[in-house]
């Protein structure tokens, strides 16, 4: 036996690491899956259930194979082809993630992002993971030499893996992460298992060809893996980086800046930097403060949650000059970015907390509530429900207006933005809803006891800027009133990922239907030569 398991201390630390190994995984998938697939709980259950599906195999593999053949090498082998493998994700698991969402679009008609991240995670973590589920019950073999002791040793392995799941835990949220990115995450907890298992095989004097091979190989990934992109086929990235929520990037051109979270699907925020109108719903947005009555107050109070990078409070600031603005945000990051790529000015205060728990928290009341909330490509439930409506209306001042971005336009009764609307028409009396032009966007305006309508019609046409007179004008014409149905959702029941992630499947094969249809009928060879 190798002299370095004469002391147990040296298994104990192998489950230990293992154990902070698994967990910085499955922490580390969550964040390279994010900006494809976003990071809601339905991509959660995934990962956590693929997770699971590879540990209990590598369990019984590893329990078998201890067993069969009691060798540490064997053991300690696994862990360097492990690790090797987690010191590849960050240069192949992108290109990985992005091949598979390809093939689903064309082999799925149904489920898209459920069945490309399931497959993802089967592809890219499920090896790595069944490889260290054999590390307890191979330890288990190793390290039981008496029965009457075998439930303490079992116990110190057990514990000697929770102890070290738990600090894996934690490090990657809120240090690794945060600090240097989760490709650099991979490669540390890569080189922590890497430097374990080449402890004991240089202890031995055995397979040291193999180590040196590992070494060079997780070397090299560290060279390219560090600087690798999470949207690798785009080249005017001015910024890109993460934080304890998001995947950030901020790209820009001679045009607009514009800020990400999700490299495949939509604008979180942007800027205008011709000073004119962003043809998004930022625009739209703006009719809220005349139905506050811009035009017959002094000022108007406006609260935004979800600030973002302060998109409509510039864009309101532009055109209006009796506007005071309040945000909240819970990213940090966001905020940061606001400041240096979107001219936010600092004369606009930004509050660093959750939207629904800021309401709870104050007294203070509104002309306007600003509702454009969204963790990743989907609004958190907990601002999604009567309950947080109604904390809306408790902040509104008398005649103030809620205005709401629901950003997954679809058909069909079940949507979630039926939902929303219908939840939104328990609280507010008053429901309006105007589809934003070439978007996926609607925005929804709601008060209680004013005829916002009217009061609207009363405000436009003071503008000296033509293009917001014909704005507003045109969503005068367009306003439909909300006729609601029983679509209700509370904090107990409020399926948005359920409903976000349909509303998003319908709205990507509504975009490569024509792709489709040509590869039904030529295959790859015409698909190629339409895209050419």
């Amino acid at each position: 036996m190798n002299p370095i398991l004469k002391n147990k201390f040296y298994l104990y630390m192998t489950e230990f690491f293992a154990g902070m190994s698994v967990m910085a995984v499955e922490l580390g998938a969550s964040r390279l899956l994010a900006p494809y697939f976003s990071s809601s709980q339905i991509v959660w259950t995934i990962i956590i259930g693929t997770i699971m599906i590879a540990m209990a195999l590598g369990n019984i593999y590893g329990g078998r194979s201890a067993d069969k053949n009691p060798d540490p090498d064997r053991l300690y082998f696994r862990i360097i082809i492990a690790a090797v493998w987690l010191a590849a994700i960050p240069v192949l698991g992108k290109y990985v993630i992005v091949g598979i969402s390809g093939v689903m679009i064309f082999a799925v008609s149904s489920n898209l992002l459920i069945w490309a991240a399931f497959a993802a995670c089967m592809i890219v973590f499920v090896f790595p993971l069944f490889l260290l589920g054999t590390v307890t019950p191979s330890l288990v073999k190793y390290t039981v030499d008496s029965l009457d002791r075998s439930g303490r040793t079992v116990g110190l392995l057990n514990a000697s893996n929770t102890i070290g799941s738990i600090i894996g835990t934690f490090v990657p949220t809120f240090v690794t992460i945060p600090a240097v990115g989760t490709s650099a995450t991979f490669l540390i907890f890569a080189g922590i298992l890497l430097i374990l298992a080449a402890v004991y095989f240089i202890s031995a004097r055995r397979k040291l060809v193999h180590v040196a091979i590992a070494v060079a190989v997780t070397v090299v990934c560290c060279i390219f893996g560090a600087v690798s992109s999470f949207a690798f086929w785009q080249d005017d990235i001015e910024y890109e980086g993460e934080s304890v929520y998001n995947y950030l990037q901020v790209t820009e051109d001679e045009d607009e800046v514009i800020l990400s979270t999700n490299v495949l699907f939509g604008v979180q925020s942007m800027l205008e930097k011709s000073g004119g109108l962003t043809g998004m719903y930022y625009d739209y947005a703006m009719a809220a403060p005349y139905m506050a009555g811009v035009h017959e107050k002094d000022s108007l109070d406006i609260l935004i949650l979800g600030m973002g990078t302060g998109t409509y409070a510039t864009q309101c600031s532009r055109y209006f000059d009796n506007l005071n603005f309040e945000g909240v945000e819970i990213d940090e990051k966001i905020i940061a970015l606001s400041r240096k790529y979107f001219e936010l000015p600092e004369s606009v205060e930004v509050t660093l907390y959750d939207g629904r728990a800021y309401l709870e928290a104050i007294d203070k009341t509104y002309d306007i509530i600003m509702v454009d909330a969204y963790q990743d490509i989907t609004i958190p439930f907990q601002m999604s429900t009567v309950e947080f409506f109604s904390l809306v209306r408790d902040h509104l001042n008398d005649g103030g207006v809620m205005v709401m971005n629901m950003n997954m336009k679809t058909g069909g009764e079940d949507s979630i933005n039926a939902h929303l609307c219908d939840t939104v028409s328990t609280v507010f009396d008053t429901v309006y809803t105007v589809d934003v032009g070439r978007s996926s966007n609607v925005e929804l305006f709601a008060a209680n006891g004013t005829d916002i309508l009217g009061r609207m019609t009363e405000n436009v046409g003071f503008e000296e800027n033509a293009q917001l007179n014909a704005l507003m004008v045109q969503i005068l014409e367009n306003l439909a009133e909300y006729v609601p149905g029983d679509r209700v959702m509370t904090d107990d029941k409020a399926p948005v990922e359920l409903l976000g992630m349909k509303a998003i499947d319908s709205l990507i094969f509504d975009e490569v239907g024509y792709y489709k249809a040509i590869f039904k009928q030529g295959g790859f060879k015409s698909l190629i030569n339409s895209l050419s």
